[in-house]
């Protein structure tokens, strides 16, 4: 059996009304757009990562930094022994079977005097790396606010196409009656009648398709979000008007320059460069003496002796060493040279790295820009497509009531004035979300953004 097209919209208005008691089940939540980041920032795994990777670079500053103090050690032996033991009694040799308890300390300190600068450039490496980290960091966190914003914006466009759909939907239903009223007078034919019901059945289609695209755009940024299962967030409305545009009249030379001082993935890659050739340099100076200092301290008690262990291990038998060594490295199997290659490669790499990132860099910014203008230029177009097409059905439908224009007249400037309205919808949040790339772009991205 063949539906007829009025039975087909009730049934996919039951349907819609079954979609809308699952969601009242569900649990809401409030959330405006700077909790949704906070709430990002908590899940993202790009984010917690570098989070991660930021306590061992600090922690690899402080091991460079203290790399300038001596190193000091405490070692304690205990040993028994048991057999012959040889020892010299009034200039000979005595050989006795007993066993012997030894107790010995050791203090150990060491202190690099020159090793042609490693130590210095260890740490400025580290320092580097360190603020080469935070940059990536705070790259990462523009990155998640961007995120953010694209599905926030996405959802808030679904609504509002929602609701010019819903609209639309509830005009039709009231020309309806009014038709309905019409062709009980005379004044209309059936066939009016009947084109009706069919735009009202389509116009039911239309709403349950945005409804559709509302909650899959939801769904990804409650997916986005990790949020519980269950729960959907109830996201607080934006004004994404802007009376002025902020990038309108700055050339590619301006906004370039900006984004070199700002973007922190450039930046980053600048001080991994940096970081890496003092890595270099500090195995470089391997190939060169080093100089260090040091002192021991040594003693120990032995059961052998009669005298406590006190009186041996402080007064005794200790002993100080205090000196310096020279260590000149002739040769260790190329070991040296393997280091210098693998530093000099990873420098390289990174001078390969931080090239295409200044070329992306410029290409984001230049496609970023060019996007904008042309949304900038929608955006004004699609304000005089609505007011136009507000104009000519306010004077089809007036025709229309007169009985002057017929059906196709009115439901073609309707169809032109809810697509004009769509398209404005979609103009201005093409545009506010070209804003937020623009600044995502040059590195300026903040939540107030």
């Amino acid at each position: 059996m063949k539906l007829s097209p009025l039975n087909i919209a009730r049934i996919a208005l039951i349907g819609s009304f079954f979609t809308i008691g699952n969601l009242q089940a569900q649990d809401t939540i409030p959330l405006n757009f700077e909790a949704a980041v906070d709430l990002a920032l908590t899940k993202n795994l790009e984010y917690r990562i570098q989070e991660n990777n930021m306590a061992i670079l600090k922690k690899e500053k402080q091991v460079a930094l203290f790399s300038h103090f001596p190193n000091v050690g405490v070692s304690s032996n205990f040993s028994r022994q048991s057999g012959q033991q040889f020892q010299q009694v009034e200039g000979e040799i005595v050989v006795t079977n007993v066993t012997n308890e030894i107790v010995s300390g050791n203090l150990n300190v060491n202190l690099p005097l020159f090793n042609s600068g490693r130590r210095i450039l260890d740490t400025q490496s580290a320092q580097l790396a360190l603020e080469a980290g935070e940059k990536g960091l705070n790259r990462a966190k523009q990155q998640v606010i961007f995120d953010v914003s694209r599905r926030y914006l996405q959802v808030l466009l679904d609504q509002e196409l929602f609701r010019i759909a819903t609209q639309n939907l509830d005009d039709q239903k009231q020309q309806l009656v009014q038709i309905e009223g019409f062709v009980d007078a005379g004044l209309r034919t059936i066939s009016d009648l009947y084109n009706q019901q069919s735009e009202v059945a389509r116009l039911e289609s239309v709403k349950v398709d945005a409804e559709i695209q509302l909650e899959n755009d939801l769904w990804l940024l409650t997916e986005y979000l990790q949020l519980a299962p269950g729960v959907v967030p109830k996201i607080e409305a934006v004004d994404p008007i802007r009376e002025t545009s902020s990038f309108v009249g700055m050339d590619m030379t301006q906004l370039y320059e900006v984004a070199k001082s700002n973007r922190e993935d450039l930046g980053q890659q600048s001080l991994l460069a940096t970081s890496y050739k003092k890595d270099m340099q500090a195995v470089k100076a391997m190939y060169y003496p080093r100089l260090n200092a040091f002192y021991n301290y040594n003693t120990f008690f032995t059961s052998l002796d009669e005298r406590s262990l006190q009186e041996q291990f402080l007064k005794i038998y200790p002993q100080n060493t205090l000196g310096i060594g020279l260590a000149i490295p002739i040769f260790n199997n190329f070991q040296t040279r393997l280091d210098v290659t693998r530093s000099r490669a990873a420098y390289e790499n990174q001078l390969l790295q931080k090239e295409s990132t200044e070329r992306k860099v410029y290409q984001e910014v230049k496609l970023s820009y060019q996007n904008y203008l042309a949304a900038v230029r929608k955006e004004k177009n699609s304000q005089v497509q609505v007011l136009a097409a507000e104009e000519a059905f306010k004077a089809v439908n007036e025709r229309f009531r007169l009985g002057l224009s017929s059906f196709v007249d009115i439901s073609t400037a309707n169809q032109t004035m809810v697509r004009a309205q769509s398209d404005q919808a979609q103009a201005v949040f093409t545009l506010y979300f070209q804003e937020i790339l623009m600044n995502f772009a040059l590195g300026t991205l903040e939540i107030d953004d």
